[in-house]
């Protein structure tokens, strides 16, 4: 009879876990979900109408601007038409849901500074200069608080933990990282706000 290794899977700092057998999670939006998965569109749209709040308010602590806040809602909600079939229980379905906000935040990031630039250079080349609008303003504002100047996998990771209220191991799953990793990076948050550390200097 062999005989099985006394040691368990070896993880790796940083890194999701693997277990793929793990049982479908309690769930209050279950019966909806399965539904939408299903194909059921009024389904599809209860899910949206009830979390439409939660993606816009991840999406705004995000990118700490309204419009962009709302045209990454827009993009989560098309999005969401095509993955919604790719869901498989084994987290909680807001927790899932955050992640793919999360994701679409990264996204709209790099597009957003890609035209950025290019406007930048645009601009210098054609000699313009432009009075900074409200929502300029409104960015240097916020931009201007502690947590707008974390490094970003901290400041996605308190805002799922802080923000959204999660577990360190609902935040670790939305992720895609350890919970060990999400906690760690909790402590680093409490250091560096705790010292006053201003990451853009």
């Amino acid at each position: 009879m062999a005989l099985s290794s006394a040691r368990g899977p070896r993880l790796v700092p940083g890194a999701a876990s693997p277990d793929r057998d793990a049982a479908p999670v309690a769930d209050p939006d279950g019966e909806l979900v399965a539904a939408a998965v299903a194909g059921e569109r009024a389904a599809f749209e209860a899910l949206l109408r009830r979390h439409y709040d939660r993606i816009y308010r991840v999406a705004w602590r995000m990118t700490g601007s309204a419009t962009d806040a709302e045209d990454v809602a827009q993009e989560v909600c098309c999005t969401l038409v095509e993955k919604i079939g790719t869901f498989r229980n084994q987290a909680k379905f807001t927790t899932w849901l955050v992640g793919i906000v999360v994701n679409a935040c990264s996204d709209h990031h790099r597009r957003v500074a890609a035209l950025t630039r290019l406007r930048r250079h645009l601009a210098t080349f054609a000699g313009l200069a432009r009075a900074p609008d409200d929502r300029d303003l409104h960015g240097r504002l916020w931009l201007a608080s502690a947590i707008a100047r974390l490094d970003r996998p901290l400041r996605e990771t308190v805002v799922l933990v802080v923000g959204e209220d999660m577990s360190h191991a609902e935040a670790a799953a939305a992720l895609g990282v350890a919970e060990s990793t999400v906690s760690w990076r909790m402590h680093q948050v409490r250091r560096r706000l705790a010292g006053k550390i201003d990451d853009g200097r």
